[in-house]
């Protein structure tokens, strides 16, 4: 097909008059049987780069991408344009999924968007069989490498799919930051007839600023104080997904509409942010890195980093999703330049602390090695019996099978694994060199905190992109805009305060009726000297909490049950601490004046649930474990249920459950503090 019949077809199908260059030449090389690595900044249109092929070629395109917002909206465009396609994963029903492989099979559909991880799924094993498959698609490429800044081992599985096609099947692997190390990476994979086309990362249209804080507070305080000035609508980045839920609630205590985002939303929840986002109902979405990438937003006009992320080539991936309608759009960088005790940055420790931990101990890996040789086993037996979290286990099992020591199998149509037969010693060489490597980028990441050259050469140059030496900036804080810096503002600090008194961690309690409850804790276990109190009194022989977590406690109650109205106060069983929660439930009904229960036992010998790694085995650890030893007490009752940490929340769901089964009327749960959570499986 040449240029001028491609932009014609172009025009009566998506709309557009042209190609740009490295469009039309990436179409080009796919229609003559080419495998194409396409490296371009975002906002480039790589999509369209096999959208348009795809309705051109006889059979159906795959395309493979982590990114499940993004494929939503892609098909959701498809669908207008009259383009049929389609697209599976995990949030859509198994009857769903069957439909839309059916379709494929059939010839029904052009276009088939499917999350990697989804290979491993049975249906889709047979079904890819028996598709006729005319192109394949590698979106977000640098995944497949481990070196690159989010690498997913499903993706390496994805390069066998590739290489077992033959070599005249299109193939089409994009991204828009691949490192020249990636780069090479991705092309060794890829083999075959592999052309590679690197075009221009520069975005002038996004100026770039630092802004360095001595303190939290201060990042608090200038979103509260310039936010609302800003123009249109955009993303703040935190690290966490507490920081999501303080970010949000700050700002909208301060008039700011905003709404949180993270993966620890369910995929409902998920929907209506992202729908909301690009319907611009709020004046910022607060969101660790799981949004945006997925977003398909031209007029996202500011994108603000509370901590740095990390590696400059994941900024440059999250910032990317600014100004793609061309219009300038606003990149702030926090960075708390204040040093703890061994004089150690702040804002340096948490993406150390990611990097240190995104791979299990060998201790662990062992263990798993263990048990595999012992039995064939699928993921959650590997869990329960191991004692791990779900994301360890995953990342083990992945290791071990691209290193050859297990093999994945299909027995019953439910997928195990098992040890192979002479299979090699398990090599950690590479943990270590990816660790150094990981390092030495978030070593880059603070560089480019305190370059004095301009920061978009200085991303630029990072990546690998060759940049005019005449070429002149003007959008940054170091080529024209200045330095920012946080200005005193005693009001809004003394805002702050009250705001964190009255800020209390919401506790999920499960449903009943499919109606949530809905607790609270009056502090985060990591804040202050919250943590270390609860744990000198509960392991350290330190007495009966002190009296600051009292008069926490009773502030919350006071601020969050002033209708409830309760008539009695339970408290949890312990397993270990002793009389500690008993204690200090007498203490809040005495303050109260509400007559103290001691009607919930224990009926059942349970462990500690700190012993345990994953949220399956607390769960069942506490099942059935409580009674009542008169039910008469509950009946028609408000009742106040007090206990000290909320970690997976198993203990107060079960025993949430009970006592509205037994006829209670309200419960209203209370613990001390919340930690980050268990492990979800």
């Amino acid at each position: 097909m040449k240029r001028h019949d491609a932009e014609m077809k172009l025009k009566s199908v998506f709309g557009f008059d042209s190609f740009y260059d490295n469009q039309w030449k990436t179409i080009e090389q796919l229609f003559n049987g080419r495998r194409v690595l396409l490296i371009e900044k975002t906002g480039f249109g790589k999509s369209l780069c096999f959208q348009f092929p795809a309705t051109q070629l006889p059979g159906v395109t795959i395309v493979f991408s982590p990114l499940i917002a993004l494929m939503r909206d892609q098909i959701k465009s498809l669908d207008r344009l009259g383009i049929a396609a389609g697209i599976i994963n995990s949030e859509q029903t198994v009857e769903e999924n069957k439909q839309v492989l059916s379709d494929a099979i059939e010839g029904r559909l052009k276009i088939l968007y499917i999350a990697p991880e989804r290979q491993e799924n049975m249906e889709w094993m047979e079904a890819s069989r028996r598709i006729l498959i005319s192109m394949i698609v590698v979106d977000e490429a640098h995944t497949i490498s481990v070196w690159g800044h989010d690498f997913r081992p499903a993706f390496q599985r994805i390069v066998d799919i590739v290489n077992l096609q033959p070599e005249n099947m299109p193939v089409l692997a994009i991204t828009a930051t691949a490192t020249r190390r990636v780069q090479k990476d991705i092309e060794k994979q890829i083999r075959g007839n592999l052309l590679t086309i690197r075009g221009n990362l520069l975005r002038d249209n996004l100026h770039l600023f630092v802004i360095k804080t001595s303190s939290e507070e201060e990042k608090y305080i200038w979103l509260a104080e310039n936010l609302k000035n800003m123009p249109g609508t955009g993303i703040i980045y935190t690290g966490t997904r507490q920081n999501t839920k303080l970010y949000s609630k700050w700002l909208n205590y301060c008039g700011i509409s905003a709404k949180e985002y993270s993966a620890g939303l369910d995929a409902e929840n998920r929907i209506e942010v992202e729908t909301g986002f690009m319907k611009n109902r709020w004046k910022t979405v607060v969101a660790t890195n799981a949004l945006g990438m997925g977003i398909d937003k031209p007029d996202i006009r500011f994108i603000i980093h509370t901590q740095i992320p990390a590696s400059p080539v994941h900024y440059y991936q999250e910032i990317g999703r600014a100004g793609r309608d061309g219009k300038q759009a606003f990149i702030i960088l926090f960075y708390n330049c204040s040093k703890d005790s061994n004089g150690t940055e702040e804002d340096y420790k948490l993406p150390k602390s990611f990097i240190d931990n995104a791979r299990p101990s060998i201790d662990k890996y062992n263990r798993v090695l263990k048990v595999i040789k012992n039995d064939i086993l699928g993921e959650r037996d590997i869990i329960k019996i191991c004692n791990l979290k779900a994301g360890e286990v995953r990342t083990i099992k992945a290791d071990l099978v691209n290193q050859k020591i297990i093999n994945m199998v299909i027995i019953d149509r439910k997928k195990k694994y098992e040890y192979r037969y002479n299979a090699p010693e398990l090599n950690t060489k590479e943990f270590g060199q990816l660790r150094n490597t990981k390092l030495k980028e978030l070593d880059s990441m603070l560089d480019y905190v305190n370059t004095t050259q301009p920061r978009f050469k200085f991303l630029c140059e990072y990546l690998g992109d060759s940049i005019d030496e005449n070429y002149i900036f003007k959008n940054c804080d170091n080529s024209r805009h200045g330095v920012r810096k946080v200005e005193e503002n005693p009001e809004l600090l003394e805002k702050l305060k009250t705001f964190r008194e009255q800020d209390y961690p919401e506790l999920p309690c499960g449903k009943i009726n499919k109606e949530d409850i809905i607790g609270y804790a009056a502090s985060y276990y990591g804040v202050s000297r919250v943590g270390e109190a609860i744990h000198r009194c509960k392991y350290e022989n330190g007495g009966d909490f002190p009296d600051f977590l009292l008069n926490k406690v009773i502030a919350m109650i006071e601020y969050k049950y002033q209708e409830l109205k309760p008539d009695i106060i339970l408290y949890v069983p312990s397993t270990i601490s002793g009389n500690l929660v008993q204690n200090f439930a007498r203490k809040i009904a005495k303050h109260f004046n509400i007559q103290l229960s001691h009607e919930l036992k224990k009926i059942k010998n349970s462990k500690t649930q700190r012993e345990f790694r994953n949220s399956a085995l607390k769960k069942e650890n506490v099942n059935g474990a409580f009674y009542l030893s008169n039910e008469l007490a509950v009946q028609s009752r408000n009742i106040i249920l007090i206990d000290d940490i909320y970690d997976s929340g198993a203990t107060i769901k079960e025993i949430v459950k009970l006592l509205y089964s037994c006829g209670a009327k309200n419960v209203a749960p209370v613990c001390i503090a919340k930690t980050s959570g268990g492990d979800i499986l």
